[in-house]
């Protein structure tokens, strides 16, 4: 399980207020330097920039929802900021200022804010929504709470974002400062190196982990797949006892369920349903505090840790998508499963270079300072999936298709 959850209390930790080094380090690209280095981010491209610049111009308050599929997304931004003259604030898990001092400290630089995703953070949402209506500089939020790595999907989105945009607009309303918007950014990774030298050595380590000879003579979405049904094999056979039947999305479903619904029975009194982040974030809410203020034992700290695994496997597991591969194999989607898998099976992910990520700006949507609750749905979430969810598609276009 990777480092995502922080056994200490929290504390809000603000942005960098100033100008001077996120300058400097937009003059000399430090954070592509970066991304090259640690990410394999070689290339970029922006598209219609224009749209932010306008908003930029007239004086809104604005607020950027990317897609969130690589831990890059958030420096990548940083071309955007650089093209059209402005700085960024974002909200960032309060566990990424918990890696280390530099980490912390050029997060803050760049002006990321800390959200505590494991319970009510006031001062958070109280920041980002003063940041809208000074319209200092725009916000970034990532509308999917975390990284997904399918570029191609868009996983449901929290409407947290929906309650700060119109909050803000409503308090400009007021002072007739003039209006919210909320741009979609649509994120696209481009792998342009050769995949199978790339994910071969990945995919044999993988199989030799299963005690099976490589796999060279079956095609590579093949071994892909195989190693695929192998881990979700071995989970089932280690929750249920044994493998299960059916379609791979009802034995995912099933699996997701058999981790969550017990421990949503004791900590919640029942069973949930529906969406898996939601039902993950109740969970983590109930466990976490009593940890955080070590007021329990050692060993209920341990089974609550245990606990915390099995959430952590649910939300993986529900990243997972049954036809991702089977739809569109593209070369791009290739390299993700294989990525996810080593992310899941080792908490680490092998830097392979070549890639080139689009960043593309949406339509301004503006924010009402009302919303029609007669509607199931908020509209506001709706225009901003159906924007991401457009251009999304269309980039997914520009994959180049896998052949054996």
């Amino acid at each position: 399980m990777q480092e995502i959850l922080v056994e200490k209390p929290y504390q809000f930790i603000p942005p960098h207020r100033g100008n001077w080094c996120p300058s400097l380090i937009q003059r000399f690209n430090l954070y592509g330097m970066y991304l090259n280095h640690k990410e394999g981010v070689e290339d970029y491209e922006l598209r219609n920039e224009h749209l932010l610049k306008q908003s930029l111009d007239a004086g809104h308050g604005i607020m950027l929802t990317p897609n969130h599929c690589r831990t890059s997304d958030p420096l990548v931004m940083g071309y955007l900021s650089r093209a059209v003259g402005c700085h960024l604030y974002s909200m960032a898990s309060w566990h990424l200022f918990n890696q280390g001092w530099f980490n912390s400290w050029a997060i803050r630089l760049m002006g990321g804010f800390s959200v505590n995703r494991e319970g009510i953070d006031r001062k958070s949402i109280n920041t980002a929504i003063d940041t809208l209506v000074t319209g200092e500089r725009p916000l970034v939020i990532f509308p999917e709470g975390s990284t997904t790595r399918t570029n191609d999907h868009l996983h449901a989105l929290l409407d947290g974002i929906s309650f700060i945009a119109r909050t803000a607009a409503k308090k400009r309303e007021k002072a007739k400062s003039g209006k919210v918007v909320v741009h979609p950014i649509a994120l696209k990774y481009l792998f342009r190196g050769n995949l199978f030298e790339t994910v071969d050595p990945i995919l044999a380590q993988m199989e030799h982990r299963f005690t099976w000879k490589t796999q060279h003579e079956i095609g590579l979405i093949d071994r892909v797949t195989n190693i695929g049904m192998a881990i979700l094999a071995l989970k089932e056979l280690e929750y249920f006892g044994e493998v299960q039947s059916g379609s791979l999305k009802d034995r995912l479903k099933h699996l997701i369920d058999r981790l969550l619904g017990p421990l949503e029975q004791e900590w919640l009194g029942s069973e949930g349903s529906g969406l898996v982040v939601p039902r993950v974030k109740a969970l983590r809410m109930n466990i976490m505090p009593e940890m955080v203020m070590d007021e329990i034992s050692e060993e209920e700290r341990n089974r609550r840790w245990d606990h915390l695994r099995d959430i952590y496997l649910a939300q993986q597991i529900s990243c997972y998508l049954p036809d991702y591969l089977a739809e569109s194999p593209s070369i791009d989607r290739i390299l993700e499963t294989v990525e996810r898998y080593e992310e899941d099976l080792t908490d680490k992910i092998t830097r392979h270079g070549s890639l080139k990520v689009i960043l593309e700006v949406g339509e301004a949507i503006e924010v009402s300072s009302k919303r029609d609750k007669s509607l199931p749905t908020d509209p506001l979430m709706s225009q901003i999936e159906l924007q991401l969810t457009t251009m999304m598609g269309d980039l997914a276009k520009e994959s180049l298709p896998y052949q054996s």
